[in-house]
């Protein structure tokens, strides 16, 4: 054989001992590339869609946060998380806390559904597929209390009567489920709504000698509560059985106290006990004649529960948001003021006459019976509204002007501490420099939180709303990009249309989010997009009982 040929020879049979087409050394194509090592900030799953695959399958109760760096909301949950994890690695509990950078990871973002941050959802045992929605608070306690009731039980096994007051005695709030079945599908109803409602502790019983210490003969559910009658029974039908929802409205209407006070520290119950009429007794607590008034209302308040919340506002206390947003001042108190939350519709006593229980009964009848009408605020007119390229309303001239037959009348509804109304005011003057000349179009702006119209309410910051000239109160609402280009085209298309030319069809649509005002804001929620900012409205949120966002730009 030559020698020359040798060389090639060992080449071939080296390259035949390996699979075929492949190098000695490369891997298999059956077999798998090592999987990533998951890293961790502060006790916190970093995750990718490379990751979350591995996480699921090693970690079969998995909270992810979906987050972005830019936002806000985020920023601020940070802290409470990382204590959440701690918390809950310190019990030994058999739950993971996970994060997932939104905008950095689209593929995941897209995948479930993301539109918002933060977004959290709960995995169980690697289901990709159903996570469960987050619905618990936000501060490190409550996350982990949320997700104790889930891997673990929502409702403590009472045997006997020392465990049952031991229990009661603990809390403010105790639910106690008594059930003669505990294979009963009330249960199973009673146990879902125990997931959710973290501010109450929960037990349940199927023990004859309970039944009969407390005075039961059926099966029930007891709200035992250290405030106003100290208990409150909900006996489950016994053909239709346990309705959640029924049972939810009773837990939440009876954990509320009769009279609260309003705060930072109530607020946020205030407004998620879903009883839409709020009577409110503005009151000096400094001055002894004030302070008096309290008992009567206490007295009225009872035959009002579920239908009207009572609340007490402090007017030495720091709540001038509330004084604003009834128009009222400090020295108006001792005054009473009733408020529907669904309508935002105020009412005032009619013949302000002393603050009794009796009177307190008459203004709440005579309201629920439509017998009240209900007021509007408007700030005075000022002596030089029209006098500035931007013209000012307020409620007493609103309709004069914005329903002139002759005028085009273009309305920026804003805020004073609206973030984004302030980052298109330059726009919005440049606006109306621009047009000042044209006899026929008026550049206007009104002031949202110190003015009520009777022809529309505003549900968020900045609203925009074109008014056309002509006949029949017609109004279009702007929802386009908020720049002095974007402006223009929309009135000047506008202005052709008028004239008989095309059409000036609605502005594309721009993601928003939309809240209503109440009398506990004292200021908006900043809901910032990725790009551009006026892309969003300001949120108006109840001292937080809606969830404060980030919403996802898809433009």
């Amino acid at each position: 054989m030559s020698r020359q040929l040798l060389p090639v020879l060992l080449l071939l049979l080296l390259r035949a001992s390996c699979p075929w087409g492949q190098e000695q050394g490369a891997r298999s194509p059956s077999e798998e590339p090592p999987e990533e090592e998951i890293p961790k900030e502060d006790g916190i799953l970093v995750l990718s869609r490379h990751t979350l695959g591995l996480a699921l399958r090693e970690h079969p109760a998995l909270l992810v946060e979906f987050y972005a760096p830019w936002c806000g909301h985020c920023q601020a949950l940070a802290p409470e998380y990382s204590k959440a994890a701690a918390v809950l690695a310190a019990e030994s509990m058999v739950v993971t806390l996970a994060k997932v950078d939104g905008p950095a990871q689209r593929e995941l973002a897209e995948e479930f559904g993301v539109t918002e941050y933060p977004t959290l959802k709960f995995f169980r045992n690697g289901n990709r597929t159903h996570p469960e929605e987050y619905t618990g608070p936000r501060d490190a306690e409550g996350i982990a209390e949320w997700l104790r009731r889930r891997v673990g039980p929502s409702a403590m096994r009472l045997e006997d009567e020392a465990a049952a007051q031991a229990l009661i005695g603990g809390r403010d709030l105790v639910v106690i489920g008594f059930f003669q079945d505990l294979q009963d599908e009330d249960v199973a109803t009673f146990l879902a709504l125990a997931q959710d409602a973290l501010d109450m502790t929960f037990g349940l019983t199927d023990r004859p000698r309970l039944f009969q210490q407390f005075g039961l003969t059926k099966d029930t559910v007891v709200l035992f509560k250290k405030f106003d009658e100290g208990r409150a029974d909900f006996p489950v039908d016994e053909e239709l059985g346990l309705d959640l929802g029924d049972l939810s409205r009773f837990l939440v209407t009876h954990s509320m106290r009769l009279v609260t006070e309003f705060n930072s520290q109530t607020s946020a119950k205030i407004f998620a006990a879903r009883i839409l009429n709020h009577l409110l007794l503005f009151v000096n607590q400094t001055l002894a004649a004030h302070r008096e008034l309290l008992a009567g209302f206490g007295e009225a308040a009872p035959r009002f529960r579920g239908q009207v919340l009572f609340v007490v506002v402090d007017v030495a206390a720091d709540n001038e948001h509330v004084l604003q947003y009834f128009g009222l001042k400090a020295e108006a108190a001792p005054t009473l003021r009733l408020v529907n939350l669904e309508t935002t519709k105020k009412y005032a006593p009619v013949d302000g006459g002393p603050v009794t229980a009796a009177s307190i009964t008459a203004f709440c009848h005579a309201v629920l019976n439509g017998q009240v009408k209900p007021y509007l605020l408007s700030q005075e007119i000022p002596p030089d509204w029209d006098q500035r390229p931007v013209k000012t309303l307020v409620g007493k001239n609103f309709e004069q002007v914005a329903f002139d037959e002759t005028k085009n009348v273009f309305v920026k509804f804003y805020a004073p501490w609206c973030t984004h109304c302030k980052e298109m005011a330059p726009a919005w003057e440049a606006l109306a420099e621009k047009y000042q000349d044209h006899e026929d179009i008026i550049i206007a702006e009104l002031d949202a939180t110190a003015n009520e119209l009777d022809a529309f309410a505003v549900h968020g910051f900045p609203t925009l709303k074109y008014f056309p000239a002509g006949p029949g109160r017609k109004v279009i609402e702007y929802k386009s990009t908020r720049d002095l280009e974007t402006f223009s085209k929309f009135l000047d298309k506008r202005g052709r249309a008028a004239h008989g030319g095309a059409p000036g069809g609605a502005s594309s649509p721009v993601p928003g989010a939309t809240g209503q005002l109440h009398y506990g804001v004292q200021g908006g929620t900043v809901a910032a997009p990725v790009s551009p900012p006026p892309s969003l409205l300001d949120r108006s949120h109840p001292l937080g009982y809606q969830r404060e966002l980030c919403i996802v730009n898809k433009e």
